[in-house]
């Protein structure tokens, strides 16, 4: 196991749920059945999985999964494991490339068996909203490679779609973020992370669970509310807007939960390129 690597994993895991993220579970409010605790204790089971060396993607994200229900009994980070496990296993490849490039090759060599190991998780994990799909059904047995039936689901699932995308919105929305806020706290970069997700095209999480019509109204309700935010005077009013979005969200039974997922993948692969584990969180606000 790469020391290094869980260790990042376990600190950007715990910025984020110390992040304030309208809708998502964070320190500030509970909400879905979980709590804090649970984000926490999934973080630190499955991290020696998703830094455990020289093993494959699929291997990495099926005993995370595993893992990660050993100690809590609902799905906390499927889709942070989903994302995070190939940043990890091209953070082992030789640092003379660029971590994009290094992770471009880790994509391309998906196999049938890191396919099978996945969906074995997927069931598993039984994420909200999963239904059924026309090919590659993760209720049957892998018959592509992980990228390709990824590929297939990219229409519908914007995790999917990192994977037949290259990372496109981790690196070029997430990642982009974090490098323009350089000595930023990793808390206040997840804020931010996260508002440029929520605000940049509708929730899959949110489609699966709620539909085309929920998704694009909570896309326009984070927009408005964006733009509250940049006009406000004060910090205080700032975080006014989103506590009030965030019961709103939580009222109606609402997580943008790929919004959240998408930005600890964010914050990983900010922090593996700059090579060191984060260690100037911040105090929760």
């Amino acid at each position: 196991m790469s020391a290094k690597t869980a260790e990042l994993f376990k600190a950007v895991c715990r910025a984020e749920v110390m992040a304030l993220k309208p809708g998502n579970v964070h320190v500030h409010a509970a909400g879905h059945g979980m709590t804090v605790e649970d984000f926490l204790r999934s973080a630190e089971a499955a991290s020696p999985e998703i830094a455990r060396s020289g093993t494959a993607v699929g291997r990495r994200i099926l005993r995370a999964v595993q893992a990660t229900w050993s100690v809590v009994d609902c799905n906390t980070n499927l889709g942070i494991l989903l994302l995070c496990a190939p940043l990890a296993h091209a953070a082992e490849l030789p640092a003379a490339r660029p971590l994009r490039d290094r992770l471009a090759a880790v994509l391309a060599a998906l196999t049938v068996e890191d396919a099978g190991a996945v969906f074995e998780a997927i069931r598993l994990a039984s994420p909200g909203g999963l239904g059924r799909a026309s090919e590659h059904d993760v209720a049957g047995p892998a018959t592509v490679d992980l990228r390709a039936a990824m590929a297939a689901a990219r229409s519908r699932d914007r995790i999917a779609a990192q994977y037949a995308d290259g990372y496109h919105d981790i690196f070029d929305i997430g990642v982009a973020c974090a490098r323009s806020m350089a000595g930023s706290d990793t808390i206040t970069l997840a804020e931010a992370i996260y508002l440029d997700f929520l605000t940049a095209f509708p929730d899959s999480h949110i489609l699966r669970k709620h539909g085309e019509e929920v998704a694009a109204s909570v896309l326009a309700d984070a927009r408005e509310v964006r733009g509250q935010v940049a006009a406000a005077s004060s910090a205080v009013l700032r975080r006014e807007h989103l506590f009030a979005f965030d019961a709103r969200l939580k009222w109606r039974g609402i997580n943008p939960g790929t919004s959240a997922d998408l930005t600890v993948a964010s914050l990983f692969a900010h922090r593996l390129e700059r090579g060191r584990v984060a260690n100037h969180e911040g105090p929760p606000k």
